[in-house]
C-alpha cells in the first residue's frame, strides 16, 4: 500500500510521549506497548496495552480529532507492525469498509477495558486489584518480573502499599518474594482475592 512503510522498534523504546503529534496509525503484527499516564506528583498508571489486532486509543484520538498524545507508550516487547501516515488513514476509514469496522471494532473492545480499568480503580479493594495484575502479569512458570514500583502503575497505587500488601500477601503463602520477582505459590488463593470486589 502505497505510502505505508515496515515499522519495527526494541523493548523499553519510547513511541510516544505527552505533546506529541502522531505520525500515523500502527498496525501492529507482533510485541506489545504500554500505554501510561503520570502525574504531576510522578505516580504513574497502566491505562491499557496494545497488542497485534488491537488499537491504541491514544493513536485513535490523535488521527481523529487532530489531538496530540496526552500519555506516554513504551515498548514493552520488541516489536513489528506497518505504519500507515495519517492522511492514508484518514482515507482508508473512509473507503474501506473492511478496514474501518476492525478499526471500530477494535475501538469498541478498548473502550470497554477502560470502563473496567476505571470500575477496578473506583469500585473494587486494592488487594483484589493486585492479585488480578499478578496473574497478569504472571509468566507460565508462576513468576511475576516486575518492580514493587511497576506494580504500583499496574493497581493505580503508591509503591510503599504495594510492597506492604506483598508482605501480607507473603505471609499467608500466596506469594513469595524473590530478588527478580514475585512468585504465585497458591494460585487458588489468588484467585480468590481477585474475586472479593472489597
Amino acid at each position: 500500500m502505497t505510502g505505508t512503510r515496515l515499522f519495527t522498534a526494541q523493548q523499553g523504546q519510547t513511541l510516544f510521549q505527552p505533546g506529541q503529534e502522531c505520525p500515523g496509525f500502527l498496525d501492529l503484527t507482533k510485541g506489545s506497548i504500554k500505554v501510561m499516564l503520570t502525574g504531576a506528583s510522578g505516580r504513574e498508571v497502566v491505562l491499557y496495552r496494545v497488542r497485534p489486532g488491537e488499537v491504541c486509543l491514544q493513536t485513535f484520538s490523535c488521527l481523529v480529532d487532530g489531538h496530540t498524545y496526552g500519555a506516554e507508550g513504551i515498548v514493552e516487547t520488541d516489536i513489528e507492525g506497518t505504519l500507515i501516515p495519517a492522511s492514508q488513514f484518514r482515507q482508508q476509514m473512509e473507503t474501506d469498509s473492511t478496514f474501518r469496522q476492525k478499526v471500530l471494532s477494535s475501538v469498541a473492545l478498548r473502550f470497554s477495558e477502560y470502563q473496567q480499568l476505571v470500575e477496578d480503580v473506583a469500585l473494587t479493594g486494592f488487594d483484589a486489584r493486585l492479585a488480578k495484575a499478578l496473574m497478569r502479569l504472571a509468566d507460565t512458570s508462576g513468576i511475576v518480573h516486575a518492580t514493587h514500583a511497576a506494580l504500583a502503575a499496574e493497581t493505580a497505587s503508591g509503591r510503599a502499599y504495594v510492597t506492604r500488601r506483598l508482605a501480607v500477601f507473603a505471609e499467608k503463602g500466596v506469594v513469595a518474594q524473590l530478588p527478580d520477582g514475585i512468585a504465585i505459590r497458591d494460585k487458588r488463593a489468588l484467585e480468590q482475592i481477585a474475586a472479593d470486589p472489597r
